[in-house]
């Protein structure tokens, strides 16, 4: 068959990489040789991709992200709170960005879920352009947060997001917002604190903190949408796992990150509480 039906339709390049690895001088090579879209390939031919890219990001050696994961097509980091994962203005230089370019220098930088600044776990990047286009759309996530509150057991919250009207972060439930539907299970709770295990239908930004903040149990931590900061000072969300097919070969992988200790100690609190009172009533 041509390269081009070799690339396109067994391998999900896309038209628009195609065509800007054709217009680069060695962009694609058969068995070493420059090839054309319109030659043939053969069984065991070695059909090259030259990438070719660089990172834009100012590499930072200083930062530090654990990784969950990596092949030669993507890398799966596990991003601390208060890491953002873009540069922004006011944010130059900490971001994952950063220190992805310290890693891998010749790359440029495609996260392919992104996370708020301040919400943990795990973020997955693509080292290529081809591997940012298969793997869009085909992250199943699960995340897991602490919320203020006693919940159900387990629901579903179905209710449109839309911009706040004078805010350009903010968002709100409003009904001519955009379909929004969270699932939710609670694994644990301590009458103060619920952590419960969600999966998101849709993808609409803010869409846990706003939905859980809609029915009455705001994030811990999360003052922009109502939840205090008494007992943490970052909304108490964290990726925990993340699954994917691996571009190249389809085979899946589940990538996961422990709950951290901040959130962990919320569901601590009344325990501890109890055992300080009993304490002290023993004096």
């Amino acid at each position: 068959m041509s390269l081009k039906t070799f690339l396109r339709g067994r391998n999900g390049v896309s038209a628009r990489l195609l065509a800007k690895l054709k217009h680069r001088e060695g962009g694609i090579t058969c068995n070493g040789e420059p090839i054309r879209s319109i030659d043939t390939v053969r069984e065991g031919d070695v059909i090259v991709l030259d990438m070719g890219e660089n990172a834009a990001a100012e590499p930072n050696p200083s930062l530090y992200a654990a990784i969950a994961y990596e092949n030669e097509s993507l890398v799966v980091f596990d991003k601390p709170a208060g890491m953002p994962v873009h540069e922004s203005h006011g944010h130059r230089g900490d971001t994952l960005a950063n220190y992805f370019a310290y890693l891998y220098p010749e790359l440029s930088f495609r996260p392919v879920n992104r996370l708020d600044k301040d919400t943990s776990g795990l973020c997955l990047v693509a080292k290529d352009a081809h591997a940012a286009n298969l793997l869009q759309g085909s992250c199943e996530k699960v995340y897991f947060a602490a919320v203020e509150g006693v919940t159900d057991e387990a629901g579903t919250i179905d209710a449109p997001i839309s911009r706040e009207r004078e805010s350009v972060i903010l968002r709100c439930v409003r009904s001519d917002g955009r379909p929004a539907v969270t699932h939710y299970r609670r694994i644990a709770c301590n009458g103060r604190y619920s952590l419960l295990e969600i999966r998101l239908e849709t993808g609409r930004t803010h869409q846990i903190r706003v939905h859980f903040a809609h029915i009455g149990h705001p994030l811990a931590g999360d003052d922009m949408y109502g939840g205090s900061t008494a007992d943490i000072a970052r909304q108490a969300l964290h990726c925990g796992r993340l699954t994917f097919a691996l571009p190249l070969t389809g085979g899946e992988v589940t990538a996961e990150s422990e709950l951290p200790e901040d959130i962990r100690n919320l569901l601590e609190l009344r325990a501890q509480t109890a055992a300080t009172t009993a304490h002290l009533l023993d004096r």
